[in-house]
């Protein structure tokens, strides 16, 4: 008797945010923009740290990068291209959509795009904004991303949250606007209420049981990729520390910063992982999403 072939298992999407410690929204009350050009910049190194563990776990994840970072340092770019990783955009100066009028934003993302394809020479075609910052108050944003030549965003963050979150949005990948798909980070339905399972504090807080447990959840009972996210700065434990924050964000920011490194080796064993273009807009694309052109704009 021929036994069924079992389903192989789903690829989730690996994503890196690129910016470095001092460029977090948490501490903009506390480290002045004009202030930047003079902090140590310790992103070369973790993204070194980071590609060189996604290449010894044959590996390929998304880097959404700022063009801040891509303008001084071209070097970390053209290595996330040489390592076979999706080059996409985090805007060009960590500001959040939501602060940004739709000229300022246009001029934010447009540059950034420009900017990353001149150094990486691919196109780009994926955005995330800073904080998750696209939601019910500026959904006008997505039709800005569209016209810019953007084909998928990951902006928004199906939680509620103080900073960022709109809990009611969906929670898997849908398209936003004609041409342009929405991929959330992902969430695990509990009840009423999403939770947080797709990385950041979140996963550097909880035990990595819990966070393998609702990843494997989400790809076996939901059917879903999962779409996880990591900063470079939080498998970086000698980073400066900053001076006079309040315990809320020192709490937030700091805890277990020395462990995630080792984390994030263990995750990348435990589950498959690939680039956001491949799993949502290639040839793994689920048939109810319908996929965007990758052409470039």
């Amino acid at each position: 008797m021929l036994m069924p072939t079992p389903t192989p298992a789903l690829r989730n999407a690996m994503s890196i945010d690129v910016e470095d410690y001092f460029q977090v929204s948490a501490f903009a009350p506390y480290i002045r923009r004009e202030d930047w050009n003079g902090l140590e910049c310790r992103v070369e190194r973790n993204v070194d740290a980071i590609l060189a563990l996604l290449a010894e776990q044959q590996v390929k994840a998304t880097f959404f990068t700022l063009g801040w970072i891509a303008e001084r340092y071209p070097q970390v770019v053209k290595a996330i291209v040489a390592g076979g990783h999706e080059l996409a955009s985090h805007g060009y100066g960590h500001e959040r959509a939501s602060d940004l009028s739709p000229a300022a934003f246009l001029q934010d993302i447009a540059s950034a795009k420009k900017l990353l394809e001149d150094l990486g020479g691919v196109p780009v075609v994926g955005y995330r904004a800073p904080s998750f910052s696209i939601g019910k108050g500026n959904l006008w944003a997505f039709d800005v991303l569209r016209d810019a030549g953007y084909r998928y965003s990951s902006s928004v963050y199906p939680i509620a949250h103080d900073h960022y979150g709109m809990p009611d949005s969906p929670r898997f990948a849908y398209p936003v606007r004609d041409g342009l798909l929405e991929i959330p980070v992902t969430t695990l339905r509990m009840g009423s209420r999403n939770l947080p399972s797709s990385g950041g504090g979140y996963f550097r807080l909880l035990p990595y049981a819990l966070s393998r447990w609702m990843i494997r959840r989400v790809n076996e009972v939901d059917g879903e990729p999962a779409v996880f996210y990591f900063h470079p700065w939080e498998i970086d434990p000698d980073q400066p520390r900053v001076a006079g924050i309040d315990a809320k964000t020192r709490f937030r920011h700091y805890v277990n910063i020395a462990r995630t490194q080792g984390r994030i080796a263990r995750l990348l064993g435990d589950f498959r992982w690939g680039r956001m273009d491949d799993i949502f807009l290639g040839r793994e694309a689920s048939p109810r999403v319908p996929a965007p052109s990758l052409s470039p704009a």
